[in-house]
Order: C-alpha cells, then structure tokens, then sequence
C-alpha cells in the first residue's frame, strides 16, 4: 500500500538511504576486524589495528553502531594484539 502523506514517503526514502550506507559501513567493520584476527605478526597486527579502530571510531560519532560497542570492540582487539608474539 502506498503511503499517503509526502512526510511518510520522505521518511520511506530516507530509511531506504541510511540502511544501505550502515549495510556498507557494518561489512566495512567486520572486514577490518577479520584481518586483525587473521594477522599473527604482531607488527602487522597492530598497523591494521590502527586502521579498524579509526574504522570503529568514525562509525560510533555517524550512530552506525554505539559508543560502547566501539569501545569493546577496540579493547577485545587490543587485548588480541597485545597477546599476539613478535
């Protein structure tokens, strides 16, 4: 059924929009992780780790996904790479 007012198809259009860019934004941070957990170089590891976090943080400060979220995230991974032998 087609919705009847201009302010509800706007809103249909913008939910449309913003679930495509958090689609792309969530698989780009689960491929970031994935090669943070693939890595068992230390040096490496922490290079991409640098990169994932910059990932996680942008996606917190656009609501993609919460702050804490981001912040376990990061702190699980720290821990991985921290673990990890030279």
């Amino acid at each position: 059924m087609p919705l009847r007012h201009k302010s509800a198809q706007k809103r249909a259009r913008q939910t449309i929009k913003r679930t495509e860019r958090n689609k792309k934004y969530k698989a780009l941070i689960k491929g970031s992780v994935k090669r943070v957990l693939d890595i068992k170089d230390k040096d490496k590891a922490e290079a991409e780790l640098r990169k994932t976090v910059t990932v996680l943080d942008r996606a917190a400060v656009k609501g993609i996904i919460h702050k804490n979220k981001a912040a376990n995230k990061k702190s699980k991974l720290t821990k991985y790479v921290n673990k990890l032998n030279k």
